[in-house]
C-alpha cells in the first residue's frame, strides 16, 4: 500500500511539473559541451524532470541490488559456520 501512495504521489508531481512547464513558450538557449540548442522552457523542464526521474529509479534499483546481495552474503556466511 505505501509503495502504491508513493507512486500516485510521484506521478502527481511529474504531472504538475509539466503542467507549469507546458505553460511557458519562451524559447531559452541550452550550451554542452560540444553543441548549443534553443527549445522551449516546456521542453526543457520535460526533458530535465524525465531525467531526474530516471536517474532516481536507477539510483534506487541499484541500492536495493547492493542490499540484497549484502544480505545473501550475510546469510550464506552465517549457514557456513
Amino acid at each position: 500500500m505505501r509503495v502504491n501512495i508513493t507512486f500516485f504521489l510521484i506521478l502527481i508531481l511529474l504531472a504538475i511539473a509539466f503542467f507549469f512547464g507546458s505553460q511557458n513558450n519562451q524559447f531559452i538557449t541550452l550550451n554542452y559541451l560540444i553543441a548549443r540548442t534553443e527549445i522551449t522552457v516546456a521542453a526543457a523542464v520535460s526533458i530535465f524532470t524525465g531525467l531526474g526521474f530516471l536517474l532516481g529509479m536507477l539510483v534506487t534499483l541499484f541500492w536495493l541490488l547492493i542490499r540484497q546481495s549484502r544480505k545473501a552474503l550475510t546469510k550464506n556466511k552465517s549457514q557456513e559456520t
